[in-house]
């Protein structure tokens, strides 16, 4: 375990350079546990041992940030930590191959880490610590073997995949597919300009949205207060439906933990919600409100079965191929470019 400064610039001077072999690296934070969460692990492995870097002790985590700038890394799933890694260092690493994109391209099914290490190690991982907190301290021997074990196998796969990968001439669309991840977490936008606009709320009118927005505030206060995440206040399916039976006039059942003082605040916030006047309500935001007609839809039908037979005869999913959403915007004569990748335009040939 690496819990000075000094400790972890030794660390990575021993890591593997960007021209040879790349480090593994997963994280650990506590987003289930804390409001705002927090990195707390980050696990290394140089192929023969592996590392753990506690970042609630280290002072100075420049040294892993530096050694980041410069190299090619390997992950699993990294969605999540790419967005723990930009806003933790402000930047990503120079390149980020992702072992479950790698599967998914080779054609193996079922493509999660512990799955994948089965199939080819024949070890089965626990997982029991999974939705641990880990900015518990000490951490506790089981969370620090199953945080060793999330990158004791990754190089290992890597290869394999790698080797899998280049026979099947498959290798250019990974890293194209590896950067284009990337490149999405980097356009994300930081802080949402309207947070409370969350899945659902679409099909919610105006005076319901402006119950919503209230709802979501209140949440929000509470968990920061509370120092838990929002969902543990009430979850984004339960605002939904409050906002929608509180302009009908309904009562609204709430869990067990609304109660007391939180609940008399969350009358407090929809009493005044329910007050305001019609000009003050939010806008719905509308679709494109595009009609297909039969040129289009003939179109969407060609460009899916052409995308069908590709995965069919690559032994791959369709949607890695092409998603539905981009069959469609193209099926509207937007430009291809815009929603496939080099390497699924031609197979498409588009």
């Amino acid at each position: 375990m690496i819990t000075t400064t000094s400790e972890l610039a030794t660390l990575v001077g021993q890591l593997p350079a960007c021209d040879s072999t790349h480090a593994g690296i997963d994280l650990e934070a506590d987003n289930l546990h804390r409001y705002a969460e927090q990195l707390c692990l980050i696990q290394i492995s140089d192929g023969k041992d592996v590392f753990l870097v506690d970042p609630l002790e280290v002072d100075d985590l420049s040294p892993f940030r530096d050694y980041l700038a410069t190299q090619r890394i390997w992950m699993h799933g990294a969605d999540f930590d790419m967005t723990l890694l930009r806003r933790e260092f402000g930047a990503l690493p120079r390149m980020i191959y992702d072992t479950q994109i790698a599967a998914r391209l080779v054609g193996i099914p079922r493509f999660s880490y512990a799955n994948l290490v089965e199939q080819f190690f024949d070890v089965k991982l626990c997982k029991a610590s999974q939705k641990e907190n880990w900015g518990q301290r000490p951490l506790p021997d089981k969370m620090r073997e199953y945080a060793s074990n999330d990158v004791r196998y990754l190089l290992p796969l890597a290869q394999a995949l790698e080797d899998d990968l280049k026979a099947k001439e498959r290798y250019p669309w990974f890293v194209e597919s590896c950067q284009a991840a990337m490149k999405r977490v980097l356009s994300r936008e930081v802080e949402k300009e309207d947070p409370w606009r969350i899945r659902g709320s679409g099909k919610l009118d105006p005076q319901a949205l402006c119950v919503l927005r209230a709802l979501w505030h209140w949440r929000d206060r509470e968990a920061q207060e509370w120092d838990r995440p929002p969902f543990m206040v009430a979850r984004n399916q339960d605002l939904i439906k409050w906002s929608d039976g509180l302009v009908r006039g309904e009562k609204i059942q709430t869990p067990r933990n609304v109660r007391g003082g939180r609940a008399r605040r969350l009358k407090n916030a929809t009493d005044e919600a329910l007050k305001i006047s019609a000009s003050d309500w939010p806008e719905r935001i509308r679709g494109n409100g595009r009609r297909w007609n039969s040129l289009q839809e003939k179109r969407y039908d060609e460009l899916a079965g052409k995308r069908d037979k590709a995965a069919e005869d690559l032994e791959i999913e369709p949607s890695i191929v092409a998603s539905r959403a981009a069959l469609e915007q193209i099926a509207w004569d937007e430009d291809p470019a815009q929603h496939l990748l080099d390497w699924q335009r031609g197979l498409l040939e588009l």
